[in-house]
C-alpha cells in the first residue's frame, strides 16, 4: 500500500505540471490510466483544466444554505474554489450534482472503453484521480442472494477493503445511500470515515453533496494546498461534517454516539456552519488522522464450528471484528503510536464508547497521551438507540459495538477512527451466570432461517439445531448437546480438535448459508 501512495502522489506532481485542457468536463479514457494492481488504476495521464476566473463560484439560483456565506468569502478573496477538484458521478446522472449551481466544478466524463467495462459505476476506488474528488453513486445492489447497499459491499469485500483506505489518503470523498440497511435495523458490520453515508436510498446523497462542494470551496488556499498535499482533505471534511451535525453543539457531544451514526441524516446537516468552520481553517491548525494498529487480541482467524476468520479489518482508520467464539468477553489491545501531527504539534487521545453498552465495555488508555488502549468487551444482545433517521428520530436495532479515538492537537478534536466489534445477532444465546460471578456460555440456537431471523449470507449462516454446552471439570467445553428445531435429540457432538467433526457452509440448494456436517 506505502507504494501505491507514493505512486499517486508522484501522478498527482505530475498533474500540476502537466498542460491541461480547458473545459468543464474532462474526459477519462484507457490511455490515461496506469495499472497499479490487479483491478486497481491510477489516472496519471489526466490534467484537471485551470478555474475559469470569470464564471461565479456558484451558481446565480444556488440557493443552498452556505451559498451565499460562500458567495461572500469569495468576494473577499481567499477562498480556494474548485480548482483542483474533480467531480465523479458514478450512477450515470441518476443522482448528480447539478452543473448549474456549481459552474467553476470540473466533471469527470468517461469514455466508451471505460463505460463498456463498467468503470464509471457503482463504488468508486478502481480508479484513483490524481486530483481532490468528489463523487457519489446514488445505487444499491438489489438483486440477488445478497442484496445490500454500496458501503456494505464495501465493507464485506475485502478487495473493497483494502481500496477504501487508499482513496482516504488520497483525498476522494465519495457518498453513498445506506439504501435499507441502516432503517429499523444497523446491518452494516463496522462504522468507519473511508465515506460518507447517507440516510435513506436514491436522492439523500443530494444534501452531502451540495455540502461538501460548498466546504471544500470555502477552503482558504494555502489551507486547500496544505490538505491535499498532506492527504488529509476527506478526514478534514469528515471532521467538519461531523462536528456541524445539528445535535452537535459541545465538545462531549463531538465525542459521543451522537455525532458519528454509520449514516447520517440529511436534515441535520447545517451546511452553513461547515462552511464557516472551513473558511477559518489555516495550515497550522490541522488535527492529525489517528492511525490505528491491534497490539493484542484474542480474536482469532478460526472461530466457532465453522471455523471462520473474526478479523474482518485491519486498516490505519477503521478495525473491524466479528464475534464467533463462545466465550463472554473479548480483550484487544489497540495502539494508535503510528499518529503524527502534520505541524508536530504534541497530540493527546480521547477513546471514546459510542454505540454499546457502557456496563459491558471496558476502555482503558495506557500512558500520560493515551496513545494504546486495553479494550474489554462482554458479549452483547441486540439493542436498541434512540437515533436520527431520515425524517426524525427512530428507534434503531443494534448488534455493533463501535469505539471512536480521537486525536486532539490542541485547537481541534479530529475526525475519528474506530474499533467496531459486529455481534451474530441472529443466533439466541444464553450465558450462565457461575458462583464466583463470571459467566460461560449455556446454549445457542442456530436456526436463524427457522426462525425467520435476518443475517448477512456474506458474513454469516445458519443451521438446523440448537446446542447446549457441557463443560469437563477444567471449565473447558467438552462437547454439545444437540437438539433439531423439532426439539427431538440429535445426540452428543464433541468438542475440541481430536474429537471435534468437521462442517462446511453449504450454499448449493438454497440462498441462504447452511452449516452443515461434513460426512464422517
Amino acid at each position: 500500500m506505502h507504494a501505491l501512495l507514493h505512486l499517486l502522489r508522484f501522478s498527482f506532481a505530475m498533474f500540476l505540471l502537466g498542460s491541461p485542457v480547458h473545459a468543464d468536463e474532462l474526459l477519462l479514457t484507457k490511455n490515461d490510466l496506469v495499472q497499479v494492481q490487479p483491478s486497481l488504476w491510477a489516472a496519471t495521464g489526466l490534467k484537471l483544466p485551470p478555474p475559469d476566473l470569470t464564471a461565479p463560484i456558484v451558481g446565480l439560483h444556488n440557493v443552498q444554505d452556505g451559498a451565499r456565506l460562500l458567495r461572500i468569502y469569495s468576494s473577499q478573496g481567499d477562498v480556494n474554489g474548485f480548482a483542483g477538484i474533480l467531480y465523479d458521478n458514478r450512477d450515470r446522472g441518476h443522482s448528480s450534482l447539478s452543473a448549474d449551481l456549481y459552474p467553476g466544478l470540473t466533471r469527470l466524463k468517461y469514455g466508451a472503453d471505460l463505460i463498456a467495462d463498467g468503470l464509471d459505476f457503482g463504488l468508486g476506488g478502481r480508479i484513483v484521480m490524481p486530483a481532490v474528488v468528489l463523487g457519489n453513486s446514488s445505487t444499491a445492489m438489489e438483486r440477488g442472494w445478497a442484496p445490500r447497499s454500496l458501503p456494505r459491499l464495501a465493507m464485506t469485500n475485502a478487495r473493497w477493503g483494502a481500496v477504501m483506505p487508499v482513496l482516504y489518503a488520497n483525498n476522494h470523498i465519495y457518498i453513498y445511500p445506506e439504501h435499507r440497511d441502516h432503517d429499523a435495523e444497523d446491518r452494516f458490520p463496522i462504522n468507519w470515515p473511508y465515506m460518507i453515508i447517507s440516510q435513506g436510498s436514491s436522492g439523500s446523497d443530494q444534501p452531502f453533496l451540495n455540502a461538501v462542494a460548498l466546504t471544500l470551496a470555502a477552503l482558504p488556499r494555502d489551507t486547500f494546498a496544505f490538505l491535499r498535499d498532506k492527504g488529509l482533505v476527506a478526514p478534514t471534511v469528515q471532521m467538519i461534517l461531523r462536528h456541524n451535525l445539528e445535535a452537535v453543539t459541545t465538545r462531549d457531544d463531538y465525542l459521543s454516539g451522537i455525532a458519528h451514526p454509520a449514516a447520517f441524516a440529511g436534515r441535520l446537516v447545517r451546511t452553513g456552519r461547515m462552511v464557516a468552520q472551513a473558511a477559518s481553517l489555516r495550515p497550522g491548525d490541522i488535527p492529525p488522522v489517528v492511525r490505528l494498529r491491534v497490539v493484542k487480541e484474542d480474536f482469532s482467524d478460526a472461530a466457532g464450528l465453522a471455523k471462520l476468520d473474526e478479523r474482518l479489518l485491519d486498516t490505519p482508520a477503521a478495525i473491524g471484528r466479528l464475534w464467533r467464539s463462545y466465550a463472554w468477553e473479548r480483550e484487544l489491545v489497540v495502539s494508535a503510536e503510528d499518529t503524527s501531527d502534520p505541524n508536530d504539534r504534541p497530540i493527546t487521545f480521547e477513546w471514546r464508547l459510542l454505540h454499546g453498552n457502557p456496563e459491558r465495555v471496558s476502555i482503558e488508555p495506557q500512558g500520560p497521551t493515551g496513545r494504546t488502549a486495553k479494550i474489554r468487551i462482554a458479549w452483547h444482545d441486540p439493542w436498541t438507540e434512540r437515533m436520527s433517521g431520515e425524517k426524525g428520530p427512530v428507534e434503531r436495532r443494534m448488534s455493533r459495538v463501535d469505539i471512536g479515538v480521537f486525536a486532539n492537537n490542541g485547537i481541534h478534536d479530529g475526525a475519528p477512527s474506530f474499533i467496531s466489534v459486529a455481534f451474530p445477532q441472529h443466533q439466541n444465546r444464553e450465558y450462565t451466570v457461575l458462583s464466583d460471578g463470571k459467566k460461560r456460555l449455556s446454549s445457542i440456537d442456530y436456526d436463524a432461517e427457522g426462525r425467520g431471523a435476518y443475517f448477512d449470507p456474506l458474513l454469516y449462516w445458519s443451521a438446523p439445531w440448537t446446542d447446549t454446552a457441557r463443560y469437563d471439570n477444567t471449565g473447558a467445553i467438552s462437547g454439545w448437546d444437540r437438539r433439531g428445531t423439532d426439539g427431538a435429540a440429535i445426540g452428543f457432538v464433541a468438542n475440541g480438535e481430536r474429537f471435534e467433526p468437521r462442517y462446511e457452509i453449504d450454499r448449493s440448494t438454497k440462498q441462504l448459508p447452511v452449516l452443515r456436517r461434513t460426512k464422517e
